[in-house]
């Protein structure tokens, strides 16, 4: 593996191998010169609170060294396109590209670039790291993802963290379910769609989605209805407390409270919400690991 650009870009057995390594960070401790001779840049176009300070973490902690980069300041405010940019940081001698940026798929423009990339997000398409620290969350939790019912609540149409938990459940060999309205479906992802009040009582991850107002069309917060949405699509205390007696609650973050889920309900015994946050450092870390340890050893090309 010498990119993460998608999910549908690792095998399960690649996946395992993060989950683990990611899990023996947490018990074991961290080598915090392990990369003390690398450079990395972060170049996040979009903003971020929990991926992008739970990456610099993970950087530092592995011992490397950060390159400053703000897209406010740097030449990409010139006109400079996203590929001349990392073409400069190759040029410099940048070990490794984390990249955020609001084009889906961004990185296909990139196939000359000769570093390693990790896609902390691609617009509305997948968020891979996001991904992974979710299902290092699940596995904690139950050690095994087969015959799993997962309900993903929400925006799954501009939902990146929607894409990438759909194609890895499904292929560790959970059941995904959708509840979404309907002008916020994405009919190319084959699961079906369904009442959150028919099944609340009998899946086992409940997975919420924050409703992304910077990626509809109208981009109107006012046209929206917090508490409808709420009381359709959100986890409210009464669905709360249907849940299976071992269920669990999941958020990518940031949660828009009330409206996603009741606020009382963020910090609540079945929630893992800031458990994934602080996952989320660790699993980086080995996602970074991995990559930097491998180079070299595939092809640089990405496919």
């Amino acid at each position: 593996m010498n990119h993460l650009l998608s999910m549908e870009h690792l095998t399960t057995a690649e996946i395992n191998t993060l989950i683990q390594k990611a899990i023996e960070y947490k018990e074991q401790g961290i080598q915090t010169t392990q990369f003390d001779n690398k450079y990395v840049a972060n170049l996040f176009f979009e903003n971020s609170t929990r991926t992008k300070s739970s990456f610099l973490v993970a950087e530092q902690q592995l011992g490397l060294k950060l390159i400053d980069f703000e897209t406010s300041t740097s030449s990409i405010q010139k006109g400079e396109s996203l590929y001349d940019t990392c073409k400069t940081l190759e040029s410099i001698g940048v070990n490794l590209l984390i990249i955020r940026h609001f084009q889906n798929e961004y990185y296909e423009e990139l196939k000359n670039i000769n570093v390693p990339i990790i896609n902390a997000g691609d617009g509305s398409g997948q968020h891979p790291t996001q991904s992974l620290l979710d299902l290092m969350t699940i596995y904690e939790e139950y050690s095994s993802f087969e015959g799993m019912n997962v309900l993903i609540c929400g925006d799954i149409k501009n939902s990146r963290v929607a894409k990438s938990n759909y194609f890895s459940l499904k292929a560790l060999g959970a059941n995904v379910m959708f509840s979404s309205p309907e002008a916020w479906r994405d009919e190319t992802l084959d699961a079906p769609y369904v009442d959150i009040d028919e099944v609340i009582d009998q899946i086992d991850i409940v997975m919420l989605l924050r409703v992304q107002h910077e990626r509809h069309d109208n981009g109107d917060v006012n046209t929206f209805e917090t508490n409808s949405y709420h009381e359709e699509y959100g986890l409210t205390q009464a669905r709360y407390d249907q849940l299976q007696a071992h269920a669990i609650v999941m958020h990518p973050a940031p949660v828009n409270r009330g409206v996603e889920i009741d606020s009382n309900l963020v910090e609540a015994s079945k929630s893992r919400i800031f458990r994934q946050m602080e996952n989320g450092m660790y699993l980086r870390m080995a996602v970074i690991d991995y990559i930097l340890q491998t180079k070299g050893e595939q092809t640089n090309a990405i496919n």
